[in-house]
């Protein structure tokens, strides 16, 4: 590949830089003309992705070349790599779902940006509330073997798995992927302090999507939200849509967790980036209306987010009172870190991958504008 250069803001530094890349980055040097107006930082990463641009990752039979056609989308948002989410279904289609994105992953030009699979469930809690938009009737109780059946409809790329640690013999479940290096997440749950504790001590280190996913009313203390808050030894994830958290809990757990163990996810589904209407999540029947709420049809009940992560991270800023370095972070070198991608910890050093996006930014209004994004040091968006 011929060597590549790109001039910005150095979004961890705010110095003017020149970045030479080819697959990788070669050098990232000052830039004494000092004329960049835009940013420049790593890629974007989205450990919770359902579906995007009318694209169900979800559903068995989801046409690779609209798996494709959702991949451009995506970079469009200033994300290079995510990781594809299989949400609680039947055995038969959660690995129907699973094979089918492995063979978009392997196949298609851009698959690479999709760098492992999350999957969330079956292994939740049964209840309303916790359980989410989850079906009930698919929800079930965790099963090793089950967990390598997908791992083997995903080729092996099951990277995240979320489940609720209150089942019976999860443990076991939880120490065979922790030995597997698959990130252990604790979500969709009605857990006690002594079973979250549990979960941690057999390898569980990250919280989906904290403060949702929950009941609506719960005991003052203690509960699962405060002690997910209170161990440190879990990174937890946040929908910064302005919907599903609010500012003062954002603020507050944020707080708690510090910087350094909080990241962005956008938990987008398949209506994310499309006009206001009904949709199909797999047998979930979905609105999304105007202002990106997405709910289940003929109910308040969320069911994902339709957000982009561009916008997830200016809401962030607004929402926690952070810095753009800050928010980005959260949505760069945090869910590198934290999901275990390799080449993206350090931000925009030698070495590392080359996948970059460049980007403008309305402090007034807080949105950032995306120009161009490379993907292994490949451009493949620019406005």
């Amino acid at each position: 590949m011929t060597s590549q250069q790109a001039r910005g803001i150095h979004i961890f530094t705010g110095e003017s830089v020149i970045a030479e890349f080819d697959h990788t980055l070669q050098s990232v040097e000052p830039d004494l003309t000092g004329e960049a107006t835009q940013y420049l930082a790593p890629g974007f990463i989205d450990l919770q992705v359902n579906g995007f641009a009318g694209v169900d990752y979800n559903s068995p039979t989801s046409p690779q070349d609209e798996i494709a056609r959702s991949l451009q989308a995506i970079f469009a948002t200033g994300v290079t790599r995510f990781y594809p989410t299989v949400i609680t279904g039947s055995a038969e289609d959660m690995t129907g779902a699973l094979r089918n994105l492995a063979r978009a992953r392997a196949n298609l030009q851009h698959g690479a940006a999709m760098e492992g699979f999350h999957v969330e469930g079956p292994f939740i809690s049964a209840e309303d509330g916790p359980r989410g938009a989850h079906p009930r009737h698919c929800v079930r109780a965790p099963s090793v073997d089950e967990y390598w059946r997908f791992q083997e409809a995903a080729d092996g790329h099951v990277r995240l798995m979320t489940v609720a640690p209150e089942w019976p013999g999860i443990t076991v479940l939880i120490e065979t992927m922790a030995q597997e290096g698959v990130v252990v997440s604790i979500g969709h749950t009605g857990a006690s302090s002594e079973q979250i504790d549990e979960a941690v001590r057999a390898g569980a280190t990250m919280s989906t999507h904290l403060g949702n996913g929950a009941h609506s009313e719960l005991k003052r203390h203690p509960n699962y939200l405060w002690d997910q808050m209170a161990n440190d030894k879990l990174t937890a994830s946040f929908i910064t849509d302005g919907i599903h958290i609010g500012q003062n809990f954002f603020k507050v757990a944020l707080r708690a967790k510090g910087l350094e163990r909080a990241v962005l996810v956008t938990d987008a589904v398949m209506p994310a980036g499309c006009p206001p209407g009904d949709y199909m999540l797999g047998e979930i029947a979905v609105t999304l209306h105007p202002g990106d709420r997405v709910t289940l049809r003929g109910g308040t009940r969320l069911a994902g987010a339709a957000l982009k992560m561009n916008d997830g991270i200016g809401h962030a800023m607004g929402l926690g009172g952070l810095s753009l370095r800050d928010a980005v972070s959260m949505a760069t070198i945090n869910p590198a870190r934290v999901g275990r991608i390799s080449g993206r910890w350090r931000g925009l050093q030698t070495g590392e991958r080359a996948d970059l996006v460049e980007f403008s930014f309305s402090e007034e209004s807080r949105q950032l504008s995306i120009g161009r994004v490379w993907l292994g040091g490949e451009q493949v968006f620019v406005a």
